[in-house]
């Protein structure tokens, strides 16, 4: 196909893709608040020991009768548990449950997404994140909070995969580089607004019912929200493909005389003929050579990434000052990532954009190695450049695994590269408490060097039109100039 059949039918990304972004940016906070809260969930906080024989010692161990500081938050699940002296283990294990959720609802949601549709994927997983956030505020034992948080996560990662799907199989292929920026929007603005809310709601079941309850409106996104097009065009479903893309046309001011055309021009250019071929599964990632191989290297890219960003996430985490503050801060350096992210992609191969973004990353991470240990401001610099490098690669890999697997098993790709990455957030904590912090910068340079090196050997992407079979992935992978894709 000379151009993008589903950009020529509705544009590349008019007034009813924007109203999709626009509730998918809304719908998904609840996911984003669950993803930065555990610094106000499981915060660390002083006691006071009030023991016979402890003196009233502050962070006493061991301590049956702690009294713990309410200054800052007044209750949290360290104190309402007393996750103190030999029960912090289980502190690191109710905040480290939510990767693991985030990595079971990544493969679960990517299967119901190419299996069932988008929009059901979508709207389970929107719908989930508010109802286990808001009942994880009633848990009268840690392990009752431990599952919701599990549930939480497989929730989170069920949103962040299937929603950016989702828009950017709405849009058209010249729109993918904006779309991928903001996609972001949620997460930036879930990232600021937390530290706002738990100034003002400073017990953790309030204000998980804060932040959850209200999003449990979403059930209304089911007559808001459309199915994919590309999706319904691969598996078969032509008339509901051609009414998706004529209601959209219509709401963008577009001819709709020719749609049915356009979508039989994509059926028969790009849709397999066998129906058995219409749909994948996660083995289909690994029975053809140039698939198996984009397979094998995008999870180890997405585990490196993921290492990095969360274990500098972390090491920044740890300075004095205001909480508040210092999330919000924290917050401000990562907004403008996404703009850089867009332009990069727009004047750079996509490929050399994701690439840059692990190298930033893996320098500034060696310089701060080197740098002497009295500049703290410049220390914390160039701690920051590496955050906003890794943050930066994760927004690139995301779009650039999407373009890279076909629709009939993206989804899957992408739950399987997911899980891959919370395993990398799980090791995280692990790598930072090391013990020697020099070897665990290290690590993290190493790894997105890795990352970087790897790349190359991946396909490039910028400006394709996304393929809709195994088949079309294959043939067009090995085309002209080896791995390019034009």
């Amino acid at each position: 196909m000379s151009e993008d059949g589903i950009e020529r039918a509705i544009g590349r990304f008019g007034r009813y893709q924007t109203w999709v972004l626009v509730l998918i940016t809304i719908g998904r906070l609840p996911a984003e608040f669950q993803l930065t809260n555990v610094v106000f969930l499981l915060p660390k906080t002083d006691y006071t020991c009030l023991d016979e024989g402890a003196q009233n010692a502050t962070n006493f161990c061991p301590c049956q009768n702690p009294e713990f500081d309410t200054s800052t938050i007044v209750t949290s699940i360290t104190s309402d548990f007393q996750l103190i002296c030999n029960k912090k283990s289980l502190s690191s294990l109710s905040q480290s449950i939510l990767q693991v959720g985030i990595a079971a609802g990544s493969l679960f949601y990517g299967f119901v997404s190419d299996r069932y549709g988008r929009r059901i994927a979508v709207l389970l997983a929107l719908f989930s994140n508010a109802v286990f956030g808001a009942l994880s505020s009633f848990s009268t034992q840690l392990w009752m909070f431990i599952v919701f948080r599990f549930l939480s996560g497989s929730a989170l990662g069920g949103t962040m995969l299937c929603c950016f799907v989702l828009l950017i199989e709405l849009s058209g292929k010249s729109f993918r580089p904006y779309c991928m920026g903001l996609s972001e929007i949620a997460y930036i603005l879930g990232y600021f607004l937390q530290p706002i809310i738990a100034y003002y709601v400073r017990e953790w079941r309030h204000l998980q019912l804060v932040t959850c309850t209200p999003w449990l409106i979403v059930v209304v996104y089911y007559w808001l929200l459309p199915e994919s097009p590309r999706w319904l065009i691969t598996v078969g479903k032509k008339k509901e493909a051609v009414a998706v893309l004529t209601h959209i046309a219509k709401k963008n001011n577009r001819p709709v005389e020719n749609i049915e055309a356009i979508v039989d021009q994509i059926e028969e250019e790009s849709v397999p003929k066998d129906p058995q071929q219409r749909t994948g599964s996660y083995t289909d990632l690994f029975k053809t050579p140039r698939i198996r191989l984009y397979s094998i290297i995008t999870p180890f890219v997405w585990a490196s990434c993921s290492v990095t960003f969360f274990g500098i996430n972390q090491y920044i985490g740890r300075l004095g000052g205001n909480l508040y503050l210092n999330v919000m801060i924290s917050a401000a350096i990562l907004a403008p990532t996404p703009v850089f992210i867009v332009i990069t992609a727009l004047y750079l191969r996509r490929k050399v954009s994701v690439i840059t973004c692990f190298s930033i990353t893996a320098v500034a991470l060696l310089i701060f190695l080197v740098v002497p240990k009295n500049l703290e401001t410049v220390i914390l610099v160039f701690a920051m450049i590496g955050q906003f490098g890794a943050f930066g690669a994760f927004i690139s890999t995301y779009l650039f695994t999407t373009e890279i697997f076909p629709t009939v098993i993206r989804n899957s790709a992408m739950g399987m590269c997911s899980t891959f990455g919370r395993i990398g957030g799980f090791v995280a904590p692990f790598v930072v408490n090391i013990g020697l912090e020099w070897v665990s910068i290290l690590i993290f340079s190493v790894l997105a060097f890795g990352a970087a090196a790897l790349c190359w050997l991946l396909p490039e992407t910028n400006d394709i039109i996304l393929f809709n079979s195994i088949e079309q992935a294959e043939s067009s992978h090995n085309k002209k100039n080896g791995d390019s894709v034009k």
